[in-house]
């Protein structure tokens, strides 16, 4: 209920999102534009866009460039979903069919190569093109994390701390920007936009770390989306990371073995001693302390309410 209330605070400025959104992407080709009439289901919290507009209200009015710029940023977002979903052969998500499986993976790959291309179309209509550079620069960053991702598939010595990079690129990086552009775009001082970028950083970060929790012991029906893709990967998540460091060698090639052998059988067993041994609740137990670290991030200089506003959504992540 908290969070519908801090959603209902930006209700009109998430509509005019919206509207950019369906314009920018109108296409005279049925065929592309039922594709891109499948992917607007995938719009769930809209996070992304929903941070750069309350960042604006937090240190100013919300203007046209808040609205471009979150559009821009719900674009980016959305081209790594479909990509994301050919990497891990996802099924479904918000309780759709994914483009993958409807049309394939080579339309599946172009459609977000589409959604990337208008985003930077749309940016360029900005006068300044500071925002611009930034969420290239930061796209270049997503990507980054996304590859280290790929690169580390199947490495069983990887670390916390190389984990925590990976997903403050492939994720925090773009959170953070939208609530400094959003503050940016209100002409706020330099320190308060340096503080909501840390806030956004170290929110998408606390975010990343539930998500991959859900996907090991969470609900397809609740999630909406294909779950348990990150073992099927031999992707390593931070419950499972710290499993195999806490074990010892004998316990620990044991789990690397299972994991290796894919079979679903052992899955719920790595599942179930996750849950058992502590490190699911070790993993929830760090999400909540980097939003703690979000939440302390946020300047008392903004407008009245809005600290609380922040602090609210930074809570609701762990839910």
């Amino acid at each position: 209920m908290q969070l519908l209330k801090v959603y209902d605070f930006i209700a009109q400025e998430l509509e005019g999102v919206r509207e950019i959104f369906e314009r920018e992407l109108l296409c005279d080709v049925p065929a592309i534009g039922d594709m891109i009439d499948q992917v607007s289901k995938f719009r769930g919290k809209m996070l992304r866009p929903a941070l750069v507009l309350l960042s604006g209200k937090a240190c100013g009015e919300v203007s046209r460039a808040h609205r471009v710029i979150a559009t821009v940023a719900e674009m980016v977002h959305m081209a790594t979903l479909i990509h994301d979903d050919v990497l891990d052969g996802a099924e479904h998500r918000r309780r759709g069919r994914t483009i993958n499986a409807l049309h394939g993976n080579e339309a599946a790959v172009i459609l977000g190569d589409m959604f990337i291309s208008h985003a930077f179309h749309l940016c360029s209509s900005l006068d300044s093109q500071s925002a611009s550079r930034l969420i290239a620069a930061t796209t270049n960053t997503v990507c980054e994390g996304e590859l280290m991702q790929l690169y580390y598939r199947g490495f069983y010595e990887l670390t916390e701390e190389k984990y925590l990079e990976i997903i403050a690129r492939k994720t925090a990086s773009l959170i953070a920007t939208c609530c400094y552009l959003g503050a940016n775009a209100a002409q706020a001082t330099k320190a308060d936009c340096q503080a909501l970028e840390t806030y956004g950083r170290n929110l998408g970060i606390a975010f990343q770390m539930m998500d991959d929790i859900t996907d090991l012991i969470g609900k397809e029906e609740a999630a909406g989306k294909t779950l348990g893709t990150d073992l099927l990967k031999e992707k390593l998540t931070l419950p499972v990371i710290h499993l195999l460091d806490a074990c010892e060698h004998r316990e620990r090639a044991h789990w690397r073995r299972l994991l290796r052998e894919q079979k679903k059988e052992d899955l719920q067993r790595i599942t179930d001693r996750l849950q058992e041994s502590g490190c699911i609740a070790y993993a929830r137990r760090l999400a909540g302390e980097f939003v703690q670290a979000a939440q302390q991030a946020v300047p008392e200089t903004l407008k009245p309410g809005m600290r609380d506003i922040l602090l609210t959504l930074a809570t609701s992540i762990l839910d």
